[in-house]
């Protein structure tokens, strides 16, 4: 059996921390969560090679063991007199062991029934007999379920999880099974922000969320790798030369669990984790609510009787940053000044003595605020921002593809960069046919979710019993069973699965023309606002994109294909416009990145859209050899959408005549939104 690398090596744990707490970010976020689960788990985002899943494997070694029922697969717990299970009752002399806790890992390609367990087939075809086979769950109760790139699993699968971690009970409706199951876990998902980010309102469902990088400095980069090479040489001696460091955490874990219960959230302590709440600008309570839990977590972890500032500030750089973004492009973060600001320099008020109950509470007098029926108050409120308040002295935040102006760059100004501005819902913009590719919300495809369309032999998926019985039915005789009643003999070779026909995700490529005519008379801006809106639309349906663009003398793969629709968009806005047209260039370079994508992954269909005025102006013989490389792309047969950048009265038309050639639709830059779609078509009626 692999030996797990130590918790505190890979912390590099130091028990003289600045915080006392001995842990990193990362370390302290994780240690929190698994101190009181109801925070909601813990989502690492981070660069590829930075320990992240190595962290979280050697997190459930420091963990206290558990006592669970010998006979329990919901593993329950025999000192909660409440608890219930599925496979119970057990009577008091029900034998118990003590086991530790299991670390859970959930693949990507999970499907519903392995998450949330199903009926069992085989007891149920054999047998007669209805038995509910538990799923990733139940096994994860009062464990660790981990999800390694997270931001990659389906987002039916993501809320499920959130809403089971935030409950504490999963429930199976489904086959003729009704169960329901205590599922308490810490949930933590890992992801690589390249790869794609999860939804605003995905990620406000995780309680809290660290960023990690490499280390920068020589010195502790050396340690990582003197480190990880002592291991590798001798496992079993690297782990027991950590195991003092590793069973000081265990216990001090254990005791911040028996004191979370005895730590005091004072109401001044209260009052300003909302004022911070409210300060940084975040989105419904649950960020108070979050903000609020584990600051009582840090205080039992730290030894506090009550909660401090100094919880309450730990706890808001963990709780906060991912809450505060208000479009899929913007970053985390966290204002750690203006934090400090709102914090103040004073420790907090003593506990006011004990008023009247709320449902006895006055009502404020009219003009009165919310933090004193009126009386002055030296804090920011909500009527009046005080001076700190991020809509006046706050640092300016990095701006959005969608702001900006138009700056001219290059020498004497024959390039410019210009901004796009706000971006619109587009149309839907699907690939032709039906495919079979992974889960998502544009092209029509046979999937596992979605409306049911047939059914094929399998026993992987959801069962089609319907088809099973068929199946079965016609074998009756040679299996020695005469038409006299009793139970069909169905066997393994006659299970069908359903066949659903979904959405799946595609990879969306532009090629975007940035020469000297897109650039004229405000072209370029509509033309990135139209990709841009574009984009947020495909990182709404989960699809990988690519950019190609082509000026000058050439063409670039400026993003290579990937999930990360947050690059693309950085590309798009400094693209700059200027120069030549090689149109040809751009056209076979697309073909070169979908024949390479094709032989990559076949599953994934591509959505080529090129965005261009049609005129070909770069090199000798430029308009024949675009409109060759145009018919050599065609017969990729891939489905293609042509985004006409001409604008204006007199128009010449290359890009309708481009489309011809690529076989492609012909779509002009003022159509692409779904509103000017809706108008025309009211207009036609």
């Amino acid at each position: 059996m692999p030996v797990n690398y130590p918790f505190s090596a890979v912390l590099g744990c130091a028990t003289d921390a600045p915080d006392g707490s001995g842990l990193d970010d990362m370390g302290l976020a994780l240690v929190l969560t698994t101190i009181a689960p109801e925070i909601g788990g813990v989502l690492v985002r981070g660069e590829k090679g930075t320990a992240k899943s190595t962290t979280v494997r050697a997190l459930a070694a420091v963990l206290p063991p558990i006592e669970v029922y010998a006979q329990d697969r919901f593993a329950i717990d025999p000192a909660d007199a409440s608890a219930t299970s599925p496979d119970g009752p057990f009577g008091e002399g029900a034998e118990t062991t003590t086991r530790s806790v299991r670390l859970v890992e959930l693949p990507v390609g999970a499907t519903e029934d392995r998450v949330l367990g199903s009926l069992h087939l085989e007891r149920a075809l054999s047998h007669g007999k209805v038995e509910y086979e538990p799923g990733l769950l139940a096994r994860a109760h009062r464990g660790i379920l981990y999800v390694d790139e997270v931001n990659l699993l389906h987002d039916h699968l993501v809320d499920l999880l959130l809403d089971a971690a935030a409950m504490g009970r999963a429930s199976v409706e489904r086959d003729g099974v009704s169960v329901e199951h205590a599922a308490r876990f810490v949930l933590i998902g890992t992801m690589n922000p390249e790869e794609g980010e999860l939804r605003p309102q995905l990620l406000d469902r995780f309680g809290l969320t660290v960023e990690v990088a490499a280390p920068r400095e020589p010195a502790l980069r050396a340690e990582v790798v003197r480190r990880r090479m002592a291991y590798d040489a001798d496992p079993a001696a690297f782990v027991a030369r950590y195991a003092g460091a590793d069973r000081a955490l265990t216990e001090r874990i254990e005791s911040a669990r028996e004191r979370i219960g005895k730590v005091q959230l004072t109401e001044p302590a209260l009052l300003k984790i909302a004022e911070v709440c409210a300060a940084f600008e975040v989105d419904g309570l649950r960020a108070d609510i979050v903000t609020a839990r584990t600051a009582v977590a840090h205080a039992a972890w730290a030894g506090h009787d009550e909660v401090t500032k100094a919880d309450i500030r730990q706890a808001a750089l963990l709780a906060l940053p991912h809450r505060r973004r208000r479009n899929p492009f913007d970053a985390p973060g966290l204002d750690e000044e203006l934090l400090d600001q709102i914090l103040g320099d004073e420790d907090l008020p003593p506990e006011p003595p004990e008023g009247p109950a709320p449902d006895e509470l006055p009502t404020p007098p009219s003009g009165a605020d919310d933090t004193g029926a009126g009386e002055p108050d030296d804090g920011p409120s909500q009527s009046e921002p005080a001076p700190d308040s991020p809509s006046q002295d706050a640092p300016a935040q990095a701006p959005s593809p969608s702001a900006g102006s138009s700056e001219p760059s290059g020498p004497g100004g024959s390039e410019s960069v210009v901004a796009a501005a706000t971006p619109y819902r587009p149309k839907l913009l699907a690939v032709k046919g039906i495919g079979a590719g992974v889960a998502g919300r544009r092209s029509r495809a046979l999937s596992t979710t979605g409306r049911r369309v047939g059914a094929t032999p399998g026993d992987s998926g959801s069962l089609d019993l319907v088809e099973t019985l068929k199946a079965a039915a016609g074998k009756q005789p040679t299996r020695g069973r005469r038409g006299d009643g009793g139970r069909v003999d169905v066997r393994g070779e006659d299970l069908r699965v359903a066949v659903r026909e979904g959405r799946e995700a595609n990879l969306v490529l532009f090629c975007v023309d940035a020469s000297g005519s897109m650039a004229a008379r405000k072209r370029m801006t509509q033309v990135k606002t139209a990709v841009l809106s574009l984009l947020l639309d495909a990182y709404r349906r989960r699809d990988k994109v690519g950019l190609i663009t082509f000026r000058g003398h050439d063409a670039i793969l400026a993003l290579p294909p990937t999930h990360s629709v947050e690059v693309a968009a950085t590309r798009l806005e400094e693209l700059p416009a200027g120069g030549r047209t090689p149109l040809a260039e751009g056209l076979l370079e697309a073909a070169r990145v979908l024949q390479r994508e094709r032989l990559r992954d076949s599953r994934l269909r591509p959505l080529l859209v090129v965005v261009t005025d049609g005129r070909a102006t770069g090199g000798k013989d430029a308009v024949t050899r675009s409109l060759q490389a145009a018919d050599h792309l065609a017969g990729l047969g891939v489905t293609t959408i042509v985004v006409d950048g001409e604008r204006g009265p007199l128009r010449l038309g290359l890009a309708r005549r481009l489309a011809v050639h690529l076989r492609a639709e012909h779509l002009p830059v003022s159509e692409v939104s779904a509103q000017a779609l809706t108008v025309a078509v009211k207009g036609a009626a």
